[in-house]
């Protein structure tokens, strides 16, 4: 009696302090039973930045329903890019059960040990995953990730500080938007701008190949205002800035603060990627974590996310809910969910360098060292 009497008080102390943060639970309809086994227990979550429904302007806040339904408290933090996240991992200092890197970087943290398996059979709401994302280059066997969100990369404009731009990576070294533009601050991302641009492989071991799109992106940061990653959103959306590349997604997010921004991808092609729901080696709670991953697939709170954070969903309830569809609108379903032979070809019988959509690969370390070494070079430039 005196356990359930300090479990109800527990949940009221809990209710009492989260509602006077003023965030009201929503309590969604859910389609598995979760127990308070490991209530008092806590979940570190090492995430992207912007990158779940957090309850601001009443939106769900994902975490606190986690917390409410489990007991279980989630530490959550962010990250900016794939190789921040990687550092913190591999510098040992601090200690998550759940990540969310991206494909490429999944496929290194696979192959250097740094990720645990996952127990598909308790993480039964795996079921609602497309099998377009299931089996992927980086986790063909599909034992260490869970997919979570899906997008390209493309080019954000302000239509009312510039014209259209013609429809190419080019346009960042356009001298018309001197002091307007922006590139990303992160090596992948950045070298792919300038790749595309040239006609190589996003994923080329050339070496030389990543030396002339450095000189490429040493040619055109005379243009640049700055190497952004999140600072984006606040330049595009207030119009300090006017040109910029970035995921498809948050420009759905800033076209709701700015309706003058426009987006479009280039011709020359774009990077694709998948980013996945992982569990670090460093795991302290890893029944937590496959609790909080199951949750994530919940079909309310993926729709929740997918709603808040604005990029394409692999999660077939989320794809094929109506009101999904209503919510986002056909232009920005379109933009999220475009047919993507007939926009880029994608044969696997063309070239590599020929493939105007792609994934990045795990590049071999050697690779790996040398454009990261231009990279520090470009930023000194």
């Amino acid at each position: 009696m005196f356990k359930k009497f300090l479990s109800l008080l527990i949940v009221l102390v809990l209710c009492v302090t989260l509602c006077s943060c003023g965030y009201e639970y929503q309590n969604p309809e859910l389609q598995c039973k979760y127990t308070r086994e490991l209530a008092g227990t806590e979940l570190n979550v090492y995430n992207w930045g912007e990158y779940i429904s957090d309850g601001s302007e009443g939106c769900m806040d994902v975490n606190r329903e986690f917390e409410r339904l489990t007991g279980i408290k989630v530490n959550y933090t962010t990250f900016e890019s794939n190789e921040t996240m990687y550092s913190q991992l591999k510098n040992g200092g601090v200690s998550y059960d759940i990540i969310i890197p991206s494909d490429y970087m999944i496929g290194r943290l696979i192959s250097e040990d740094m990720l645990e398996k996952i127990d598909m059979s308790r993480v039964s709401n795996y079921q609602y995953i497309s099998d377009k994302y299931k089996g992927l280059y980086f986790d063909p066997a599909q034992e260490y990730s869970v997919p979570y969100n899906v997008g390209m990369v493309g080019i954000i404009y302000n239509s009312a500080l510039i014209d259209e731009p013609q429809h190419s990576w080019g346009a960042l070294w356009d001298e018309k938007y001197k002091n307007m533009s922006l590139n990303f601050n992160n090596p992948r991302d950045g070298f792919m701008t300038a790749q595309k641009l040239l006609g190589f492989s996003l994923n080329t071991t050339n070496e030389k190949e990543w030396d002339m799109a450095c000189e490429k992106l040493k040619a055109g940061k005379s243009v640049l205002q700055s190497y952004v990653m999140d600072e984006i959103y606040g330049k595009l959306e207030t119009g300090e800035a006017a040109i910029g590349p970035y995921y498809a997604g948050d420009y759905i997010v800033m076209k709701e603060v700015n309706e003058d921004l426009e987006f479009f991808y280039p011709q020359e092609g774009t990077n694709i990627f998948v980013d996945s729901v992982c569990i670090p080696s460093c795991v302290k709670n890893y029944d937590a974590a496959l609790l909080y991953i199951n949750f994530l697939l919940e079909p309310e709170i993926a729709l929740a996310n997918a709603e808040y954070i604005g990029y394409a969903s692999p999660h077939t309830a989320v794809i094929n809910n109506p009101d999904y569809h209503e919510y986002l609108g056909e232009e920005f379903y379109n933009i999220l969910y475009p047919d993507m032979e007939a926009l880029y070809p994608g044969d696997s019988a063309l070239p590599e360098n020929e493939r105007k959509v792609e994934y990045y690969h795990d590049l071999p370390e050697s690779v790996r060292m040398h454009y990261e070494n231009l990279w520090l070079d470009l930023k000194l430039y």
